[in-house]
């Protein structure tokens, strides 16, 4: 059986996962407790956050788990700081939350593109923004701003999804630069095709599975688990000299 690295600087540090209740967020969540981090999470599905919560109770330090919309901006910053107020000061940041749904060109209206950015890249904004005194103030930290490999291979069928994971990292050049001189690094991950239960249900065919074997330099499923390994290190004090990247996890399909 594998066995992965245990990083001592995320040790009773408090991380925000937003969009943590199923998925990769429940990956990160999972991984982030199992460090010995004080870790909060925000989701608007509530029986899934409550479920993780529960999982997880075990922990050295349970996970908070704060029902939220993240559409609406004050709400997000409510949640934020429930958890500051729980945990202290907010020191890696994990922008997760995330829709894929799929949609066609001509039929994608004002309102349904306003929707999309409102999940899939407004929040990585304002909660990057509601974090950074504290994170400031507490020393510096880690933005992780999850991304996608979608926009760089092109892929059709979600135009207004792959627009908002390229401005993810866009918004992770430009804040790199601004909160770099406060300690504050912020890197882009960018996973491919990762096999959570919403992918499994809803896409994963014999046949798209057969596609991307043959597409990915290494012949194995991503997992959510692999892709929580690699914030874990981008979290982490190890890699305190990493910001304005973006990280590709894809198995060598770009």
């Amino acid at each position: 059986m594998a066995e992965f690295a245990h990083y001592p600087s995320l040790r009773e540090r408090t991380v925000l996962v937003i969009g943590g209740a199923t998925g990769i967020g429940a990956a990160l969540v999972e991984a982030f407790a199992g460090q010995g981090a004080r870790v909060g999470f925000l989701d608007i599905d509530e029986s899934a956050g409550r479920a993780l919560s529960e999982r997880l109770a075990n922990s050295a330090t349970p996970p908070l788990f704060v029902p939220c919309d993240i559409r609406d901006i004050d709400a997000l910053r409510g949640a934020i700081a429930r958890v500051t107020d729980a945990f202290g000061p907010v020191r890696v940041l994990i922008n997760n939350a995330a829709r894929d749904d799929r949609h066609k060109l001509e039929d994608l209206s004002p309102e349904d593109w306003d929707q999309g950015m409102a999940v899939n890249l407004r929040p990585h904004f304002f909660s990057s923004q509601a974090v950074r005194e504290a994170m400031r103030d507490a020393g510096g930290g880690s933005i992780i701003n999850m991304s996608s490999n979608s926009y760089l291979l092109g892929l059709d069928g979600y135009p207004g999804y792959v627009t908002a994971k390229a401005g993810i990292v866009g918004l992770t050049k430009g804040l790199a630069r601004e909160l770099g001189p406060e300690n504050i690094r912020v890197n882009a991950l960018l996973p491919g095709w990762v096999m959570t239960d919403r992918q499994i249900d809803l896409w994963l065919t014999d046949e798209a599975e057969q596609e991307l074997m043959q597409q990915q330099a290494l012949k194995r499923k991503i997992d959510p688990a692999d892709v929580a390994r690699l914030a874990l290190f981008l979290a982490a004090d190890d890699s305190a000299l990493i910001t304005g990247q973006s990280h590709i996890i894809d198995g060598g399909r770009v």
